[in-house]
């Protein structure tokens, strides 16, 4: 039996064919910006009839695991989970010559693990993260990240440029692209939470959602350079507080929650924001900026800031 690197290593440069596996959504998506790139694409679905437009512009409906990665070289899939993309690819299938390049949403932890899966089988394994919604795919706005075998990225990197935009190789870790993920997928979930209650807060005030709105976009455009300068503050460990601080951070959210109880609205997300407040001026950093909320929230053994003394 060939030993799983020599497999890998040994392959040739992917050629331009592609089996797409999973059609939500995204994986519909995926399979559009192939073809419009010209590449002939095979499409698998667990749920049979998803193909739909897919088919009428050229793709082959594969009938069977087998089939879809008998037919690919460059083997893409996007499913609900990683568990999803084992039990699909568990059975034998014929991986000479392809490479598999997973786009499915998960944990970092998931990712080394799928990776290690992969090569005990010679498959020539690629993790990747979508950071762009589906209308964005096959044009210059998409981002997606890769993480992974290097020789496996520079195999398919011609034929994932099809997704358009920018493809961003982070290195050989396979789940760095899933840490960079889940770490974004936090900013827009705790986002929206903040801008639909800031809706719900406005509402019980009797404010017009329209009218809220166009103030809170202005909210919103603070944001692009506040997210800038945190990072620059991160890295250099300097938290100045000459724009805002903890402590008037603290009394801020205090107002907020007050207001939302008085209305009878839900307060959890903003008490939970509130506790990480708290303990950030209880720790001593109350005439810090804001930015320094990040490492408290990290333990003292991975970097996070211990308590002040005095």
């Amino acid at each position: 039996m060939t030993a799983p690197d020599e497999a890998i290593s040994g392959l040739a440069p992917a050629s331009d064919t592609v089996t797409v596996l999973g059609l939500g959504p995204m994986g519909r998506a995926l399979s559009a910006a192939f073809l419009a790139a010209g590449h002939p694409v095979t499409v698998w679905n667990r749920t049979p009839g998803k193909a739909g437009e897919l088919a009428a512009r050229g793709a082959v409906v594969a009938g069977s695991v087998e089939e879809a990665v008998r037919d690919g070289q460059v083997i893409v899939a996007c499913l609900i989970d990683y568990e999803a993309v084992r039990a699909t690819l568990e059975r034998p299938l014929d991986w000479a010559g392809r490479r598999l390049v997973n786009l499915t949403s998960g944990e970092p932890a998931q990712a080394r693990a799928m990776a290690a899966w992969a090569s005990a089988r010679g498959i020539g394994y690629l993790d990747g993260a979508i950071l762009t919604p589906t209308p964005a795919i096959g044009t210059a706005a998409a981002t997606v990240l890769y993480s992974g075998a290097g020789e496996v990225h520079e195999a398919v990197r011609g034929v994932m440029a099809a997704l358009g935009g920018d493809g961003v190789y982070l290195g050989d870790e396979p789940g760095r692209a899933s840490a960079y993920d889940v770490a974004l997928l936090d900013v827009f979930a705790t986002s929206v939470n903040g801008i639909v209650h800031g809706f719900a807060l406005a509402a019980a005030g009797g404010i017009e959602p329209g009218r809220f709105a166009a103030f809170a976009t202005g909210i919103g455009g603070l944001l692009p350079e506040l997210i800038a300068r945190f990072g620059q503050q991160i890295q250099a460990g300097e938290y100045p507080g000459d724009r805002s601080t903890i402590g008037s951070a603290a009394a801020g959210i205090r107002h907020v929650i007050n207001a939302a109880r008085a209305h009878g609205i839900d307060t959890s997300a903003l008490a939970a924001s509130k506790g990480v407040i708290d303990r950030a001026v209880e720790a001593g950093y109350a005439e810090e900026g804001l930015a320094r909320l990040a490492t408290t929230l990290l333990p003292v053994d991975r970097g996070g800031a211990p308590a002040r003394r005095g």
